[in-house]
């Protein structure tokens, strides 16, 4: 449980930060102050990517592992 928590705290960080930069530089673009809209939409943004990454997480794990065994399986028969 600590290391799913802990891993989506992080994966959520990097999410977070780098999406709501990028939004926010294409909707500000460089010609307005950048660093504080973006840092407001970081803060509002990060906790819920925490919530929706802690409690969806193990759901995508199970469809990742049905996709990835399904193309296992495929790829096996295409090559005998």
């Amino acid at each position: 449980m600590l290391h799913r928590l802990i891993f989506a705290l992080l994966m959520s960080f990097f999410l977070a930060f780098l999406m709501t930069a990028w939004v926010t530089w294409l909707n500000l673009g460089g010609d307005r102050p950048f660093f504080q809209p973006w840092l407001t939409a970081f803060a509002s943004a990060w906790p819920a990517a925490a919530l929706i990454a802690f409690l969806v997480g193990p759901f995508v794990q199970k469809i990742t592992v049905r996709i990835v065994n399904q193309l296992e399986r495929t790829r096996a028969t295409r090559t005998h």
